[in-house]
């Protein structure tokens, strides 16, 4: 038999072998609030980029609007937090009318407790035809405390 073990120096399917989207060129984002030394280019842009940072506590958005429907196959999201104990959940979905309907891709809870467990990375194998709108809201603390969302980096491929 042969087997493989999968972790974060040996992912399922090769980075390499992904085309990830740019951003920039097919896309326009919309974010409910930004800190201007963390925007949301800081996560979307390939490169080594600061992340994104919302500018105050409480639920937020990063949605990307595509100039021509889409098609996806990856969706990959980094989360950090390095100084507060928090709960955090997000839901992801999409949409292939402009955002008259939603399909929920995934609602997610997971737990930071630094300085042991800091990120929080999530890799989506979809199929998904005729997306004109893909969305991320963030729950940064869903005990409803002053936590800021973050995103560190969101690849589309």
């Amino acid at each position: 038999m042969r087997k493989r073990i999968l972790g974060p120096d040996n992912p399922a399917v090769p980075t390499a072998s992904r085309i990830y989207l740019d951003l920039a060129r097919v896309a326009q984002v919309e974010v409910s609030s930004e800190d201007g030394s963390h925007p949301i280019e800081g996560a979307l842009l390939p490169g080594p980029g600061s992340g994104w940072m919302a500018a105050g506590p409480g639920e937020q958005v990063v949605r990307l609007l595509f100039d021509e429907p889409a098609r996806l196959h990856h969706l990959g999201l980094l989360f950090r937090e390095e100084f507060h104990s928090r709960t955090q959940e997000f839901v992801l979905r999409w949409s292939a009318d402009h955002g008259t309907t939603w399909r929920e891709i995934v609602r997610q809870q997971f737990n930071f407790s630094p300085p042991v467990t800091t990120t929080e990375s999530e890799e989506y194998a979809v199929q998904l035809q005729g997306v004109t709108t893909l969305e991320l809201r963030i729950v940064p603390e869903i005990s409803g405390g002053a936590a800021r969302a973050t995103l560190a980096r969101m690849s589309l491929a």
